[in-house]
């Protein structure tokens, strides 16, 4: 399984606190980084897969056990091949 990177931005303004950070882990964001500035939060993952998809599924999946609703994912594009 690939290992993939992306971001989920959280769609209502929220603060992280110690407690949410808590209860992100517990529901299964070990992977994750959460972090927030000026009431807007972002959980960044790399998370392991089959799949990117799959990996975005189950991700959503555990931040929305703890209440929070995803406003959308991003996801960084790579540059591949020789430097021009």
């Amino acid at each position: 399984m690939a290992k993939h990177s992306f971001t989920l931005v959280v769609a209502k303004p929220v603060e992280l606190t110690d407690s949410l950070a808590d209860d992100l882990y517990a529901a299964g964001c070990e992977d994750a980084t959460p972090g927030s500035s000026d009431g807007v939060m972002v959980v960044e993952f790399h998370r392991e897969a089959a799949s990117l998809e799959e990996a975005i599924r189950s991700a959503i999946a555990d931040v929305r056990r703890t209440g929070l609703e995803i406003a959308r994912v991003e996801i960084d594009a790579a540059v591949v091949g020789p430097a021009a």
